[in-house]
């Protein structure tokens, strides 16, 4: 286990709540039953200084329990993909707390591959920088492409792939690192509507049968109450958590489902709210 990622110190001033959510509303079985694998606690983030300074984030507190999958929600600029920077070390808090428990691996939109190397180089490469033995190296690779059903494609080259099969591989390099905690920033964002079903089965399996903590950002709330065992709503910016909603929906879930329907109405109509309120300012 790796040591806690410790950015600033906790503000010296009142904190307002952290979520508005209904007491029948608050927490989530998986965080009831583990152990935390992330705790934020009272997170600022502010970009330059004096006139010219940004606020990304205001006093952010989560705790994400180990084997969770949490869905970040918000408007644009809200600071979804800054948290998942902090999360993964890439950036440092101003103020506040971060404790992530294990390692990380940052999944983008952008899949990202190097366009010179097969799907197997891809996934290869990223175990050879991990100091992963050669002759241990082609039996993971084989055990990944076979995971997110590339198999067949292993020597095909970014170009000769679709959009989804990109993704796999960006998948099957990420898992590749056996880490912790999985970061996604919107990862599927860019893909079409049957493409995209899929690749959510396929996660949803890969993270049933790992247990790995999973952070996911998207601006899509459907897919927000597909993927999720909650879903945390950042308010525009600064972001802040505006509100949190447990999914209780039995797995598998699809989309079009009315259930997955109703749930992501109710949190588009307070998605809405934040947005006007920002806007009122």
């Amino acid at each position: 286990m790796n040591p806690p990622i410790v950015a600033g110190v906790t503000p010296d001033h009142d904190v307002e709540p952290a979520s508005e959510v209904p007491p029948t509303e608050a927490g989530s079985a998986a965080s009831a039953a583990a152990p935390s694998a992330i705790v934020l606690d009272t997170v600022s983030k502010v970009y330059g200084h004096a006139g010219n300074a940004v606020h990304a984030l205001d006093r952010v507190s989560l705790d994400v329990a180990e084997g969770e999958f949490v869905c970040l929600l918000g408007a644009s600029g809200c600071g979804k993909s800054t948290l998942l920077n902090i999360l993964a070390g890439l950036d440092g808090a101003t103020t506040g707390t971060v404790e992530v428990e294990g390692s990380t691996t940052l999944m983008f939109q952008d899949a990202a591959l190097f366009p010179w190397l097969t799907a197997r180089g891809n996934v290869d490469l990223a175990l050879k920088l991990a100091k992963v033995p050669k002759d241990q190296r082609k039996a993971r690779v084989d055990e990944l492409l076979e995971l997110v059903h590339l198999s067949d494609f292993a020597k095909k080259r970014p170009h000769e792939l679709s959009g989804g099969m990109r993704q796999r591989v960006a998948l099957a390099r990420a898992l590749s690192q056996n880490t912790d905690v999985l970061l996604m920033d919107e990862p599927f964002g860019a893909l079409d509507a049957m493409t995209r079903d899929l690749l959510h089965d396929e996660l949803e399996g890969l993270w049933s049968s790992t247990s790995k903590t999973v952070v996911f950002v998207t601006h899509n709330v459907r897919e927000a109450v597909r993927l999720g065992d909650r879903v945390v709503l950042l308010s525009s910016r600064p972001g802040r958590v505006a509100a949190e909603f447990p999914i209780t929906i039995p797995r598998p879930r699809k989309m079009d489902s009315p259930e997955v329907a109703t749930q992501a109405s109710l949190i588009t109509k307070r998605l809405r709210e934040e947005v006007a309120s920002h806007g009122d300012q």
